[in-house]
């Protein structure tokens, strides 16, 4: 077996340092060791990290790693949580924070041009002068770049009206791992000129291409916007009111389900609950201030049924954001409940909603794992998260095995395995069982075409 080289030949850090500067290539492990790790918590340990300012470096670090055979691992910033971003060992880390420039936003074409480091939160702060917003809004849009986002195309609560990464984007460049710079789509809203390699690249998690620049789709901000809670004594209802409230006309812009052991964390967030509630929605409509309220009538008369125990209106524009800064603290606020989380971001039909959330309760009290779910109901992406302690004996091969019972169930009633968190490490054993083996022997056949040494994010994504 063939040594994994722990430093950069000679050559190959020249050529580098020759295309980005001698500030532009980090060697020292200690410096490298932050660009290892990504959200899932897995740490490794890249030979060198790149810090290209413009496409023309890209090019060279691309042709640089070809000439060494060197793995190559595009980077945002690290929010990631199934691994995707992590080096594999020997890996060069190319890290896009340096080219962090919003080119152009352009209100009359409704789009607007960015490099691949822009973070999402900076983007729509600089849109909203304009009156526009990106629409994929993930719960780390603070702090995770455009790229990144597009890596796995993200979505957020906002998507069950608006889409998510696929749907607002309108062209790409990028470099292929055969070192050619492409372009695909471009600055129209219509166009039927050959593959869509733009949606293909979405998702991708850099297997195929770096992503060097994006023409985003942009939409018009909402006049109104009013945010509805709905309280239920059980989550069945809950769930059963998702389905009727996407089977009317009136489409929420967000519609998110929290289960009774989220909605404890909820309360513990400083959000008063009705006593017995069980699950809730958090429902948001937007449109025009003429329209909305009767919006708003549609979809509370959906949301009213067998379980409902209150369903109220934010008194104002602060009473919506302490619900919602709740719910995205959602997440991070697991880790108080046990030492380890197994966090899923499956997806099923809306209308097989009640049927997973008890099969997942079975599960659960089954394994003797708890099980915590809440997400992106409108879309019937849910996280499921496993809680357990891994230093319990026999615990963490338990959770293994609950994961891929999770996972079965979730592909019977005709989901798959990620809506939004991508495949990355993590999920990559399981593709098998979501995709037939004529279907990943083709994504292999493209991803040579992209990537014909293999260089790409190695190891990610495609089984073996």
């Amino acid at each position: 077996m063939q040594a994994v080289p722990m430093r950069l030949d000679a050559a190959s850090e020249s050529a580098l340092r020759a295309a980005l500067g001698d500030d532009g290539l980090l060697t020292d492990p200690a410096d490298c060791l932050a660009y290892g790790y990504d959200n899932s918590r897995r740490q490794g340990e890249p030979i060198a990290v790149a810090l290209p300012r413009d496409r023309t470096a890209v090019l060279a670090i691309v042709k640089a790693a070809r000439a060494a055979q060197l793995p190559l691992v595009a980077r945002g910033r690290g929010t990631n949580t199934t691994g995707a971003s992590v080096p594999a060992r020997g890996a060069l880390v190319v890290s896009f924070e340096r080219m962090n420039r919003i080119i152009e936003i352009n209100p009359d074409d409704r789009l607007a041009v960015v490099e691949p480091g822009v973070l999402n939160g900076d983007l729509q702060r600089a849109l909203a002068p304009h009156g526009f917003f990106w629409a994929p809004d993930p719960t780390s849009a603070d702090y995770s770049t455009i790229a990144g986002n597009l890596a796995c195309n993200a979505g957020g609560p906002r998507t069950v009206k608006y889409g998510a990464c696929r749907e607002n984007v309108l062209g790409l460049s990028a470099v292929t791992g055969a070192g050619v710079l492409i372009r695909s789509g471009g600055r129209t809203t219509k166009g039927a000129v050959g593959y869509d390699l733009t949606r293909l690249l979405i998702g991708s998690e850099g297997t195929l291409a770096l992503i060097v620049e994006a023409t985003l789709k942009l939409t018009p901000r909402p006049v109104a916007q009013s945010t509805l809670r709905a309280c239920y004594g059980s989550v069945d209802a809950a769930a059963r009111a998702v389905a009727r409230i996407m089977a009317q006309p009136a489409i929420p812009c967000a519609l998110e389900l929290i289960d009774a052991h989220a909605v404890a964390l909820v309360v513990q967030q400083g959000v008063e609950i009705p006593a017995g509630t069980q699950a809730l929605l958090l429902i948001e409509a937007d449109g025009d201030a003429a329209g909305l309220a009767a919006e708003l009538a549609q979809i509370s008369a959906a949301a009213r049924g067998e379980g409902l125990l209150a369903l109220d209106q934010a008194d104002d524009a602060a009473s919506a954001a302490h619900l919602w800064a709740a719910r995205k603290a959602l997440s991070p606020a697991l880790r108080q409940l046990a030492p380890k989380k197994i966090n899923e971001d499956v997806v099923v039909p809306v209308s097989a909603l009640p049927a997973l959330l008890a099969r997942l309760d079975a599960l659960s009290a089954s394994a003797g794992i708890p099980i915590v779910n809440f997400g992106h109901a409108g879309n019937g992406n849910i996280h499921v998260n496993l809680l357990f302690d891994p230093a319990l004996p026999g615990l963490a091969a338990r959770a293994q095995a609950l994961l891929a019972e999770v996972f079965d169930a979730v592909l019977a009633l005709g989901g798959t395995l990620s809506g939004e968190h991508g495949i990355g490490l993590e999920k990559r054993d399981f593709m098998p069982r979501a995709l037939n083996a004529e279907t990943l022997q083709l994504m292999r056949a493209i991803k040579r075409q992209f990537d014909p040494d293999g260089l790409l994010n190695p190891g990610k994504l495609l089984p073996d």
